[in-house]
């Protein structure tokens, strides 16, 4: 509003709203950028921004706490993997990992569907229980959990733990420290290593 008499403008509580929504998307926007480098210090900036959101938009489509858990897992590690290809003019950093977060669980919940049509079906296909042009779209990312799997499993026993506690359970690096009594310059090290490991198992080229 404008106060009589003055040329000063005084922010509204709507613009400053505006203002702060911005700089948050700039931030995410410059830490998605760090992360395509291999930055894990803004990867988990990021995770800490968006991991519950992303909890909340699994755990409201799987309505299950542990799947739930599971797709937040998966989803980051895409954003790990496939940061390099955002690009900023279709959404927002939120945006898309909102999005990957919902399209996950979707494909978790038509899987889950899936099977549980095939064994109430007693070995008997049923069309109607994966419709056709769903099946290459759940056989494909049903193939990437299994290699990311794959790829958790090529880890040391000290990495696999750190990504699995910091990742899997939402500990912080230095909740982890204290866990695992170790200094948490060696948590950062196994996550690194083991983040840097599981890039190159995946096939992800920067």
């Amino acid at each position: 509003m404008r106060v009589p008499g003055s040329g000063a403008h005084t922010v509204s509580d709507g613009e400053r709203d505006d203002e702060e929504s911005s700089g948050g998307r700039h931030a995410l926007s410059a830490l998605l950028r760090e992360v395509a480098l291999g930055d894990l210090s803004a990867f988990e900036s990021l995770y800490r921004e968006l991991s519950g959101a992303v909890f909340g938009v699994a755990r409201r489509v799987l309505v299950d706490t542990a799947q739930a858990e599971e797709v937040c897992q998966e989803v980051f590690l895409e954003v790990w993997r496939t940061s390099a290809r955002h690009d900023p003019s279709l959404g927002s950093v939120d945006a898309w990992v909102l999005t990957i977060a919902h399209r996950r669980a979707v494909d978790r919940v038509r899987s889950e569907q899936a099977a549980s049509d095939r064994l109430t079906a007693v070995g008997r296909l049923e069309p109607r229980a994966t419709p056709h042009d769903t099946v290459p779209e759940q056989v494909e990312h049903r193939l990437e959990r299994e290699k990311v799997r794959r790829c958790l499993r090529k880890l040391t026993e000290p990495q696999r733990e750190a990504v699995r506690l910091t990742y899997y359970t939402g500990y912080t690096q230095r909740q982890v420290a204290d866990l695992l009594r170790v200094p948490l310059t060696t948590v950062k090290g196994r996550l690194r290593d083991g983040l840097i490991k599981l890039r190159d198992c995946l096939g992800v080229t920067v």
